[in-house]
């Protein structure tokens, strides 16, 4: 559906922080890719931020392994069956034990370096103020911004290398898990959708496409055992409530 708007939820925490951590890396790489420009350099900065406080509070690389043995062991498990693509499936096999062992060749806790940069550490502690790093409360930081796009690039890039390894898992499993079912169109009764799912076949994620054309969008609730949605539509006085009419719309139960 290439006029539609595609709504992800996931069904267990450790995709929901996966999740997260594609969003903000994402946001990092559009960034900095405009360089020596303050405002880009800022959001920037602020979306490593945000990653190092998520990688701060969980152990984001043992998670990451385990995420990749699981995905390794279901995918040796398929690797007899006849009407596999051999070549395919050994060259996803190479790309995961390739992440793994880049995630096992970083030395201490996931982006120890950056958080522990002198200069980063302290846009860290005034960026928990609002508007705490402006230029006067962080002249170092303003001089950071006025230096050539080539300086200012090549720190952004030191801050950010020790997390592409990092990133670089959550792109592999994240897209494994997003290509391992096919769409179903699926029924909506009165704004409402509910299923039930199989507890030995974990659902990792779920994914809704919608017309763009729909006044209309998702709110999902759920776990592994069962989700339901509510399409919500915005009325004259711009709150939410659930769409009365039955609809129709693409749902997809990623099972990787």
């Amino acid at each position: 559906m290439s006029t539609s708007i595609l709504y992800e939820h996931p069904l267990n925490e450790r995709m929901r922080t996966f999740l997260r951590l594609e969003h903000l890396f994402e946001r990092v790489a559009f960034f900095t890719a405009q360089p020596g420009h303050q405002w880009p350099a800022r959001a920037a900065i602020e979306g490593l931020l945000d990653i190092i406080t998520i990688t701060a509070r969980s152990d984001i690389k043992q998670e990451l392994l385990k995420e990749i043995d699981r995905n390794l062991t279901s995918l040796l498990r398929i690797s007899n069956q006849q009407e596999i693509d051999h070549q395919a499936l050994n060259g996803v096999i190479a790309d995961l034990e390739q992440v793994a062992t880049n995630l096992h060749e970083l030395s201490g806790a996931v982006g120890a370096s950056t958080r522990e940069d002198p200069l980063f550490k302290a846009i860290t502690q005034r960026s928990s103020i609002p508007g705490g790093a402006c230029s006067f409360d962080l002249p170092s930081y303003q001089y950071l911004l006025g230096q050539s796009p080539q300086a200012l690039d090549a720190r952004l890039q030191d801050w950010a290398a020790p997390l592409l390894p990092v990133s670089k898992a959550i792109s592999m499993l994240l897209s494994l898990a997003r290509t391992s079912a096919t769409p179903k169109r699926q029924q909506a009764t009165q704004g409402f959708f509910q299923e039930t799912l199989d507890a030995q076949v974990p659902i990792q994620l779920i994914r809704i496409a919608l017309d763009r054309d729909q006044p209309i969008f998702p709110e999902v609730s759920g776990h592994k055992n069962r989700f339901t949605v509510r399409f919500m539509t915005i009325g004259d006085d711009n709150r939410s409530r659930q769409c009365e009419q039955d609809l129709h719309f693409q749902l997809t139960c990623c099972v990787f």
